[in-house]
């Protein structure tokens, strides 16, 4: 049996939950319709780790000390869908809006562009 410590054992353990998880699982891969919508996915992604193990040496057999223990939990839930359309873009939420002031100044970015850009295009137009 290979001697493995408790530090290798909770490395691999991470290395295959960022296997797992990436930018792509968040924001994920755009999907276009056939008349110019394009949807890209967006989920909360929430993951917990737990470890433990021992390196201790028994005396009757020192070649076979180690024990351990690892668990990992992944949740993956869809929230909402970046809807872009010509020069439109919105924010569709597929669960219950949260009420925090950072998810109400994201949602409001889209329109707040939105106005900007008309603004300056009317100036443009009355010059």
């Amino acid at each position: 049996m290979d001697k493995r410590s408790t530090g290798d054992f909770i490395e691999t353990t991470i290395q295959k939950v960022r296997e797992m998880i990436d930018a792509n699982t968040i924001i994920g891969q755009p999907i276009t319709t056939d008349d110019g919508i394009t949807l890209i996915p967006v989920s909360k992604v929430t993951f917990g780790l737990a470890g433990g193990g021992s390196d201790i040496s028994n005396k009757n057999d020192p070649k076979d000390g180690f024990g351990g223990g690892i668990g990992a939990g992944v949740n993956i839930v869809p929230v909402a869908f970046i809807v872009a359309k010509g020069e439109s873009v919105r924010l569709l939420h597929v669960s219950p809006q949260t009420s925090s002031t950072v998810d109400k100044i994201i949602e409001t970015v889209p329109e707040v562009l939105d106005f900007v850009s008309g603004f300056f295009s009317k100036e443009s137009e009355t010059e």
